[in-house]
């Protein structure tokens, strides 16, 4: 409590956390959550919550933003920190955890200063970065505790890049030390080698078109790394964390290395939730390349099945944009794909409308999908992913009374276009709030770029049981 006027109050809304919901008023004051309760006292300024759900703003774990090509003769991702922020922020996001890519010539001390002199100039929402490593070696292995220790303690690499086949042993050695000093380590799971081979005999049989994308790279090409990633987590102890996760035969290895007590998480992503690979027999099929691809009816329930029954700890947009004429490039092929869509105006309002309204899962299970297990798992947490007293003031007012339809023209994105066009929604933020400052309202970003800040972590925390 304090004697100090509160600078903002969200007024009559039901509060939803992981653990449940009250109708209550939340006072906010320096950017926290000051005082939740009844008939709170008035403030410098009042938002109307009633008849609405307050939820905690979202914490996606998993974006590309003001990323440069590692293959100067490919286009770049569209979308900065500024532009996603506001379509995050659009779609009820607040905190963004962007991939921040190590080049060979860094230490992940540079790359995290780098970024963030970039979120200091561009960033409305909150970051945190994940130092991507695409060369491993005893130096940035050497790095890894003092990074945690300075707050950067998440990592990531891919399987399906040929500097993992090259180096498997150096990325173990940085899987331990990042586990060791508190961290967790973000995985890729396709099988490079099984992706060759199948992209092989498509060459071979002249089927090298975007309709032949899922076979490029099969649920076996998944399997294989998963598979293999569980082997390493076994082996280091590491808590790891699998990106995206596309297919039921995946999330059954998950569940199983799960049973036996491994630290082993799990996220998926919008586009496997929504969409199957018969999309990419049409012809706009270019647009819905992802990696891994989408995946057959049984798959999608599967994927559903765990959100619900907490096999699957969190949703994370993997948001990576490009326009549409860039996606139907008629130079792509399956062995020259652009993958990437961009999802961070969509996420939430998709999920919730047909996650929580259609009946799939609870509303605070919404929550922890959606903001308190990626806070968790990435050293955020109750600074973030939840509304509790002294917690970032980050919230979101949600619209659940109208319907409305997504439409091209309505994105944030400078993608400017969605996958999801079209689709009805029945739920969507009307407000959002960061560290206390209203920066979305009823269709507009009203803050600045330069606002957002990165924040720093502490240790990764396990996630109770469901």
């Amino acid at each position: 409590m304090t004697d100090r006027q509160l600078e903002l109050v969200v007024r009559g809304g039901t509060v939803v956390t992981a653990e449940g919901r009250q109708r209550a008023d939340v006072g906010i004051l320096d950017g926290r959550v000051a005082q939740i309760g009844e008939r709170l006292p008035t403030a410098a300024r009042e938002v109307d919550a009633a008849g609405r759900f307050v939820l905690p703003g979202g914490v996606d774990p998993h974006v590309h933003l003001n990323v440069e090509s590692l293959d100067p003769n490919e286009p770049d991702w569209v979308d900065d920190y500024t532009s996603g922020s506001e379509a995050a922020l659009a779609g009820g996001v607040t905190s963004l955890g962007n991939m921040a890519y190590v080049l060979p010539w860094e230490t992940l001390a540079a790359r995290v200063r780098a970024e963030s002199v970039l979120v200091a100039q561009q960033a409305i929402a909150d970051i945190f970065l994940h130092t991507v490593i695409l060369t491993p070696s005893a130096e940035l292995a050497a790095e890894v505790r003092p990074a945690v220790a300075a707050g950067q303690s998440s990592m990531k690499f891919f399987m399906c890049l040929p500097s993992f086949e090259a180096f498997a042993p150096q990325f173990s050695r940085i899987m331990k030390a990042a586990g060791d000093a508190g961290g967790i380590t973000l995985i890729h799971c396709e099988d490079l080698p099984t992706i060759e081979c199948c992209t092989a005999m498509l060459s071979e049989r002249s089927q090298l078109g975007m309709a032949h994308f899922a076979e490029s790279r099969p649920v076996a090409s998944e399997l294989v790394a998963i598979e293999r990633a569980i082997a390493m987590c076994r082996a280091t102890g590491a808590p790891t964390y699998i990106v995206h996760l596309s297919s039921a035969r995946a999330l059954a290895a998950c569940a199983a290395a799960r049973a036996e007590g491994l630290p082993l998480f799990v996220e998926t992503r919008p586009l496997y939730l929504h969409l199957t690979d018969e999309r990419y027999s049409g012809a706009d099929g270019p647009l819905y390349v992802a990696q891994p691809p989408l995946r057959a009816a049984g798959d999608r329930e599967a994927l559903w099945r765990g959100l619900a029954d907490g096999t699957i700890d969190t949703l994370g947009s993997d948001h990576a944009p490009w326009t549409r004429a860039l996606k139907l490039d008629p130079k792509l092929d399956v062995a020259h794909p652009r993958p990437g869509v961009a999802e961070l105006d969509t996420m939430l309002p998709m999920f919730f409308t047909e996650g929580v309204l259609g009946g799939r899962i609870s509303l605070e299970r919404f929550v922890a999908l959606t903001a308190t297990n990626a806070a968790r798992l990435f050293g955020l947490y109750p600074r973030k992913g939840t509304i509790a007293v002294g917690s970032d003031a980050d919230l979101t007012i949600w619209e659940t009374n109208e319907r409305r339809t997504i439409r091209d023209a309505d994105m944030f994105s400078r993608a400017g276009h969605s996958v999801y066009a079209g689709h009805e929604l029945r739920a969507w933020p009307r407000t959002t709030i960061r560290r206390g400052s209203v920066v979305f309202d009823s269709g507009k970003i009203v803050a600045r770029a330069g606002s957002g800040e990165v924040i720093p972590r502490g240790a990764s925390q396990r996630l109770a049981a469901i």
